[in-house]
C-alpha cells in the first residue's frame, strides 16, 4: 500500500453499504447500523448528497405519530448512530446530508450502470462481476413506500446496463459472457423483451441458431400464457420466422 509523505498509510474513506445492508464502513472497520436507525440512514443515503430537512425526514419515516413525536424520533435515531460510532451524516443549513468524502454503493453501481448505457465503460466494466447481486433488488424484506421507487429506479438502471453489456460482450466476441449477462437480466424480469432479445442475438452471434430459435419459442409461450400476446416484429425478425408454440 501507497504511505503519504509522512510515512502514514492512506485511511480508508468511509462508505454506505445499502446493497446487503445496511451498514457502514469507517476507520475499516465494518459497523453493524443500530436498531431504529437503519431507515433514517437509507432514507438521508438515497439522497445522493442532497440536503433533507428534519421535518420532511421525520415526517417521512414516522408518520403515524405526532409531529412532536417523529422529531423525538429522529433525534433519538441520530444520537443511535453516533453513539455506534458511526459519523457519515452531517447536519447544514438546510437539514441532514451525508457527509462529504463518504461513498455510498448504490451510487456506485449506477455509476456503472450509466457508464455500460452511455457507451463509456471502462475495460474493468465489462466484466459481469461488477454487478452486485443485490442492486436488482435494493433492500427486498423493506416495504417502506418512500423506498419502492429508488428499488425500482436502480432495478432498471440493471437491467439496462445488463442488455448494453450483453451487446457489448457480443461485439467484443465474448459470447458467454454476453450470455451469462442477458440471462442475469431475464431472471429478474423474464417478460422484459429486449432482455430475451439480448439472449437471442447473443446465441445468433455465437452461430448457435437452434438455441436462439429454441429461446424465442419458450418466450413466445410465455407471453401467451402470461399476457396473451405474441413478441413483437423486432424480436421475431432475429430468428427470421413466427415459429409455433407447441413443442
Amino acid at each position: 500500500m501507497a504511505e503519504h509523505a509522512s510515512g502514514a498509510a492512506p485511511r480508508e474513506a468511509p462508505s454506505i453499504h445499502l446493497l446487503d445492508g445496511p451498514y457502514v464502513r469507517e476507520l475499516g472497520r465494518r459497523l453493524a447500523v443500530p436498531e431504529g436507525s437503519g431507515r433514517l440512514l437509507v432514507y438521508v443515503a438515497l439522497r445522493n448528497g442532497r440536503a433533507v430537512t428534519r421535518q420532511r425526514i421525520a415526517g417521512t419515516l414516522w408518520p403515524e405519530v405526532g409531529e412532536d413525536r417523529a422529531a423525538g424520533n429522529l433525534r433519538t435515531a441520530l444520537w443511535r448512530l453516533r453513539a455506534a460510532g458511526i459519523h457519515v451524516l452531517a447536519e447544514g443549513g438546510h437539514g441532514l446530508a451525508v457527509a462529504a468524502g463518504v461513498a455510498i454503493d448504490v451510487f456506485d453501481a449506477n455509476a456503472w450502470a450509466g457508464r455500460v448505457v452511455s457507451g463509456t465503460a471502462r475495460q474493468g466494466d465489462l466484466d459481469l462481476a461488477r454487478l452486485h447481486p443485490a442492486a436488482l433488488d435494493l433492500l427486498p424484506d423493506w416495504y417502506d413506500d418512500w423506498l419502492v421507487l429508488e428499488r425500482e429506479r436502480l432495478r432498471q438502471w440493471m437491467l439496462h446496463a445488463l442488455e448494453e453489456l450483453s451487446r457489448e460482450l457480443v461485439a467484443r466476441g465474448r459470447y458467454c459472457e454476453a450470455i451469462e449477462a442477458a440471462i442475469t437480466a431475464i431472471d429478474v424480469d423474464p417478460l422484459r423483451e429486449s432482455a430475451q432479445r439480448a439472449l437471442i442475438a447473443a446465441h445468433l452471434a455465437e452461430g448457435n441458431v437452434g438455441e436462439a430459435r429454441r429461446v424465442y419459442a419458450a418466450f413466445a409461450r410465455l407471453l401467451e400464457s402470461e399476457l396473451g400476446v405474441a413478441p413483437s416484429p423486432a424480436t421475431t425478425a432475429l430468428v427470421g420466422s413466427p415459429l409455433p408454440l407447441a413443442g
